[in-house]
């Protein structure tokens, strides 16, 4: 496997924090700019289970791989679906208030983090032919998860600031179609 292949892998896999990173942007208030801590934790998450998801994968093997792909899907379906449910609900329940706040919990972004890195623990696998580049591999995932995440998160940030729509609304939908997203292509690829 070349270190090509393994940045296409990467970055594949990077899209999905990338776009949750967007609408935690989105929903960030202007003021929030100089406060980057909160997003540098939830990118560091993010990596941090982007990495442990292919090891996972890598040294249980294909026993515990072939029965968790067979939930994973069902799994990130709800996690997202339930989360951007409630991004969606606490937005049109809070409709005159004119405050929008990103929720950084530690609960809501380790199910984010979660949610995000599912796919991840079935590339685990493909390492098992080349045990020698496996951390390379992982270091190359989880660093480019990281950065995609914070890229996302300044994206959803500059764009969220010259919206005028409620955007916590939009990142629940985002956040649904993911779990669709994901949900489809574990059930019917």
């Amino acid at each position: 496997m070349s270190i090509l292949t393994i940045i296409l892998l990467a970055i594949g896999l990077a899209m999905d924090c990338f776009a949750v990173s967007v609408c935690k942007g989105l929903a960030s208030p202007h003021g929030y700019v100089p406060r980057y801590i909160k997003p540098l934790f939830m990118a560091l998450l993010f990596g941090i289970f982007h990495a442990g998801m292919p090891l996972i994968g890598y040294f249980a093997g294909s026993f515990f791989v072939s029965f968790f792909e067979r939930y994973a899907p069902w799994i990130a379906l709800v996690l997202l679906g339930f989360i951007g449910g409630k991004m969606i609900y606490d937005a049109l329940k809070s409709e005159g208030e004119d405050v929008q706040v990103a929720d950084f919990s530690f609960s809501g972004l380790l199910s984010l983090a979660f949610a995000t890195s599912m796919d991840t623990l079935a590339t685990g696998v493909l390492f098992i032919p080349y045990p020698k580049i496996l951390w390379l591999a992982v270091g190359v995932i989880a660093l480019t998860c990281f950065v995609f995440s914070m890229t996302g998160f300044v994206i959803g940030h500059l764009v969220g600031n010259r919206l005028r729509i409620n955007v916590n609304i939009l990142g629940g939908i985002i956040l649904i179609l993911i779990g669709v997203k994901i949900f489809a292509e574990g059930v019917f690829l």
